[in-house]
């Protein structure tokens, strides 16, 4: 079988090392296109030593760059002389280049397959959204062989209401559940490397500094509470990096919250920490969250169509309102004096995480492309 990956920008592909890696021992043909125009959006290199061919095509994050358009016909040669079976797409701008790419190409029996890592447009969602992409998604649908859907609120829309050959839930692209759970680590000496008080009740969000991912609550509701015993730590890059900087200066914060910028041991970060909280505004579905409940922390959340998938409030979670300063002070209240309601919830948010292990997620991926 012979399979091609595109995404929009290259570092997508970091989420599908370990299910290629099983493609290809199984004897299967894997190539990626995709655009790789910095460092930070660059393939993973272990597919090119794996020998999978990377191709550049021009697509961007911003839907209306002319890169796009150049991009359709790029994606149409490359499917065309390198004659796959199955093209899968990634992201947005790159789910809608290849299906109006591949429009023709499937009469020949070529399998294309999208997955929808959240949908733009979702309860709650901004007007807007529903009059831009709900149309495109449903038009392009009846272009597209196999849509997955990574969360239950936008399968029971896509099967409802769009035109896909088949329509299937896959929760999302899987996590190694035993590297959180058992990671070791030297709590008191990373704490000390990292600056952090070993008495310290340490808080972790790990993502994106952006106006999404919400962290200037959690910064508020550290100043409200108003303890220097509370710590806060952010694993993650962004363009809100000065804005929370400067925030937790005005504040009054700054020596209790830590930026940690990209890091490669967020498994041992979790392990050093109290607690998870992932305040985001909306998420598809929200890996960092069910990696944190994987590790045993109770998970902060807000409530968001992707939370909803594994955060149940009291059982294995508090979960919060998003703009809510006074929800987060609450939440973090509780498990910072309740010691046992903190280890059940960090108890049961294991257990919950075992749904998204990767092998898992893996053979049902595999298993649509097997026509199963």
């Amino acid at each position: 079988m012979r399979i091609l990956y595109i995404t929009t920008i290259g570092s997508t592909m970091g989420f599908f090392t370990s299910l290629i890696r099983e493609m290809l021992d199984a004897g299967h043909c894997v190539d990626i296109a995709t655009n790789e125009y910095k460092d930070t959006t660059s393939v993973p290199s272990c597919y090119r030593e794996w020998g999978c061919k990377v191709y550049s095509v021009s697509c961007s994050r911003a839907p209306l760059d002319k890169g796009n358009l150049t991009a359709i016909c790029e994606i149409r040669e490359i499917v065309k002389h390198g004659k796959y079976d199955i093209v899968h797409c990634h992201t947005p701008v790159a789910g809608v280049c290849t299906r109006l790419a591949c429009r023709k190409l499937r009469k020949s029996g070529l399998k294309v397959i999208y997955t929808a890592h959240g949908f733009h447009f979702f309860i709650g969602a901004p007007l807007k959204n529903w009059l831009i992409y709900y149309p495109i998604e449903n038009w392009l649908s009846r272009y597209t062989d196999v849509l997955i859907t990574i969360n239950k609120e936008d399968y029971a829309r896509a099967k409802k209401k769009f035109h896909a050959q088949r329509t299937e839930y896959v929760p999302g692209v899987g996590i190694d559940v035993e590297k959180f759970k058992n990671t070791a680590v030297d709590r008191n000496a990373k704490r000390k490397e990292l600056g952090i008080p070993e008495d310290a009740f340490l808080m972790i969000s790990v993502g994106e500094l952006n106006k999404n991912k919400n962290h200037q609550v959690v910064i508020r509701a550290l100043a409200q509470l108003n303890d220097p015993h509370i710590h806060y730590m952010i694993a993650g890059k962004g363009e809100l990096l000065d804005y929370l900087t400067n925030l937790a200066k005005q504040l009054g914060v700054s020596d209790q919250v830590l930026f940690l910028g990209y890091r490669n041991d967020i498994a041992e970060l979790y392990k050093i920490s109290d607690a998870d909280v992932f305040p985001s505004i909306r998420e598809g579905l929200g890996l960092a969250a069910i990696e944190g409940m994987a590790a045993g922390l109770p998970l902060i959340c807000s409530d968001n169509r992707g939370t909803r998938e594994y955060a149940i409030h009291d059982e294995n979670s508090i979960v919060c309102q998003c703009d809510s300063v006074a929800g987060f002070c609450y939440a973090i209240l509780k498990l910072y004096d309740f010691r046992e309601y903190t280890f059940k919830l960090g108890n049961n948010g294991q257990k919950k995480a075992t749904y998204f292990n990767i092998e898992d997620v893996n053979k049902k991926v595999q298993s649509i492309y097997a026509g199963r």
